[in-house]
């Protein structure tokens, strides 16, 4: 498939449980909620490896690690699941080094080093336009699906909700620089482009799950070694250390290989609505793991919840078909 073509949505008969609604919602769900737990726990695992704030070699190096182990979870899991090595052909090498090079290696990488230079509000926002940027690109870059008014109505109100948790927290004003908040733009552009991808790969016969796995383990170590080219280290504490940083790997490998497989088998924006609960779940976790109860109000968490939700709604809600005149 040519990515200038158009892709027709899948239903949920040729879809199954993946294309259903209940399958959408679960699955999507349990991504987000394992990628919003892995705000508090990058914090933690921070501290566990003696990593400063200010230390990107390192914090790529400890990404890098990550993604290793996530790649190298998926592949080993689905090779026992499948009774086969899970091996990429030759004709998905391609796709893993474009996947790798946007899902993994530049939107770490520039976000960790425009976090550096960025105010935590502004970063916070930024990452939240992800959603406005899958539907922009899958519409108007890739052409896989049309872009509407319902649509963008729904990211405006789910992306409100980001907004009123993120500017609640009251970490710093609003500020942008092209070393700080734009890079964590860009950052966000390219894990944008990874979702039509991913989709744009799938229906080219290659398997979602294979390039997950892949592009993991491709993307882990291009970050491990610009993390210790850069003096990058890791000092694990001890055995919670290690622990932590297997759960961050399981996060990846499987809150990404849903998203891929769900990417595989729907339209891109409804999917990708339901990225506005990632930082909501984060603030939730945060709050719960961190000790960070009094910077967002439980009030609020609830308002942003329910605008996040509202927002995924009314993207996901489909017209009733029009009725066709009888004939005469």
């Amino acid at each position: 498939m040519r990515a200038g073509a158009r892709t027709e949505p899948k239903d949920g008969r040729e879809g199954g449980f993946l294309a259903s609604t209940a399958g959408v919602v679960t699955l999507a769900l349990v991504a987000t909620f394992l990628w919003g737990s892995a705000f508090p726990c990058i914090k933690i695992g921070y501290r566990l490896f003696s990593i400063p704030a200010d230390d990107t070699a390192s914090q790529m190096l400890f990404a890098g690690a990550r993604f290793v182990l996530a790649g190298l979870g998926v592949i080993g899991a689905m090779s026992l699941v499948r009774r086969r090595p899970l091996v990429a052909r030759r004709e998905d090498a391609r796709c893993v080094l474009v996947l790798s090079l946007f899902q993994t290696t530049l939107q770490y990488a520039l976000f960790y080093l425009g976090l550096g230079h960025a105010s935590g509000v502004t970063s916070s926002i930024i990452e939240a336009t992800n959603t406005f940027f899958c539907i922009l690109i899958a519409a108007l870059v890739f052409r896989l699906e049309r872009l509407t008014a319902r649509k963008l109505a729904g990211c405006a109100v789910g992306f409100a909700g980001v907004a009123l948790v993120t500017l609640s927290q009251g970490s710093g004003g609003l500020s942008f620089s092209l070393a700080g908040e734009g890079a964590v733009l860009a950052s966000t552009l390219a894990a944008a482009t990874s979702s039509s991808l991913i989709q744009i790969f799938s229906h080219e016969g290659h398997d979602p799950v294979t390039l997950s796995g892949w592009q993991f383990l491709v993307g882990g170590l291009t970050l491990s070694a610009i993390g210790l080219a850069g003096g990058g280290s890791l000092s694990p504490s001890g055995p919670a250390s290690v622990a932590l940083l297997l759960y961050l790997a399981f996060i990846s490998a499987a809150a990404y290989s849903l998203w891929s497989l769900l990417l595989a088998n729907n339209p891109v924006s409804r999917v990708s609505v339901f990225g506005f609960c990632n930082p909501v779940f984060g603030a939730i976790l945060s709050t719960l793991l961190l000790d960070e109860g009094g910077i967002v109000s439980p009030a609020v968490l609830l308002c942003s919840l329910a605008l996040a939700s509202a927002g995924i709604v009314i993207v996901n809600t489909r017209r009733p078909a029009r009725r066709t005149r009888a004939a005469r």
